[in-house]
């Protein structure tokens, strides 16, 4: 069904589909009569042996909805339907932001990519945190990650501050956090991926996590461009600070190979999907040997099929995430990957 109406989908500017889509998935979900017993029973995963234990949380299955997908936690019950194990939210930010101006975001079919520059648009932490609460008030199974980052006119010298704002405020209404260090769409945000700055950052989140009386899991998001020596001080930094993981990788910044027209490949921002497959493959692997799978990774990037699923988890990761390839193969991807992992 997907398939066929996907080609309708595509000769629209994809932002403005994106939200029409997921808005009228919400009011089916919420207003017609059998619309959640319909969503359930055409795509939820009700497969016994997927359930995984990571870092303290039990997940039902282990493929999730990657950040920025619902990033102010608008259309979590509809999209946890559709058989997702986890949904993560955000990034989110201390204050309100508009994001980039549009357009910014851009299909390379050709390459079943995505290239975007959204910049972190979202309607600030406060909201977010109310909508959370009013959900974890009615439903206490889904779990929620929660992608915090910095505002953009926030200097680097005072980005511990944004970032503990949005870990204070969301403590209580999510499982986990991810530290978004790595979106190449906020300017000077990727320097902070530097050693010095991020070890400062995740211990401050960390003492912060231990005066309360339970913690959260943090996980650290990272780029798929990093270096192998970086990726060196990745797995120093994790063990070093205690977080429970990592999130492996975001966007690309690498435009090599592509098969789109240069006018579109050339856009500015992160690229997702099918080119970046083998590299956050590669990532994974890395991570887990080096560590000597000393900390779970959440596999995301390029993930198109069961296949895919099944490469980064065999890499070592213990979740994997979807994005681009919900989008260009529809939400039936996520049954037919749970099934293949049986």
């Amino acid at each position: 069904m997907y398939q066929l109406i996907k080609p309708l989908f595509f000769q629209f500017d994809p932002e403005k589909v994106h939200y029409f889509v997921v808005k009228r998935l919400k009011w089916f979900h919420d207003h017609f009569p059998l619309g959640q017993t319909i969503l359930r029973s055409s795509f939820d995963v009700n497969i016994k042996g997927l359930e995984r234990d990571v870092f303290g949380i039990k997940f039902k299955n282990p493929v999730g909805l990657a950040a920025g997908f619902d990033k102010n936690g608008e259309y979590i019950e509809a999209l946890s339907n559709l058989g997702f194990g986890f949904i993560e939210v955000g990034t989110v930010t201390p204050l309100p932001q508009p994001g980039n101006d549009k357009p910014r975001m851009f299909r390379l079919e050709e390459d079943a990519a995505i290239i975007n520059r959204m910049g972190f648009n979202n309607k600030g932490v406060d909201t977010l945190a109310e909508r959370l609460r009013l959900l974890r008030a009615k439903n206490t199974e889904i779990v929620i990650g929660g992608n915090i980052g910095k505002n953009k006119n926030t200097p680097n010298e005072d980005a511990v501050s944004d970032y503990i704002k949005c870990f204070d405020r969301l403590f209580d209404v999510v499982d986990y956090f991810v530290v978004n260090v790595s979106s190449p769409n906020t300017p000077g945000l990727r320097e902070l991926q530097e050693k010095e700055p991020l070890m400062n950052l995740l211990n401050t989140l960390q003492q912060r996590n231990r005066k309360n009386d339970i913690s959260r899991p943090i996980l650290l998001k990272i780029a798929p461009d990093l270096t192998n020596e970086q990726l060196d001080d990745i797995v120093e930094i994790v063990l070093e600070t205690g977080i429970a993981g990592v999130i492996a990788t975001n966007t690309t910044i690498d435009r090599s190979g592509l098969h789109t027209p240069e006018q579109v490949a050339n856009e500015t921002g992160g690229l997702s999907g099918k080119p970046l497959t083998i590299r956050s493959t590669e990532v994974v692997r890395y991570l887990s040997q080096k560590s000597n799978k000393a900390f779970p990774i959440i596999g995301v990037g390029g993930i198109h099929s069961p296949q895919d699923a099944k490469d980064k988890l065999e890499a070592g990761a213990s979740l994997v995430q979807l994005y681009t390839g919900f989008i260009y193969e529809g939400p039936g991807i996520i049954k037919r990957i749970c099934k293949a992992l049986v």
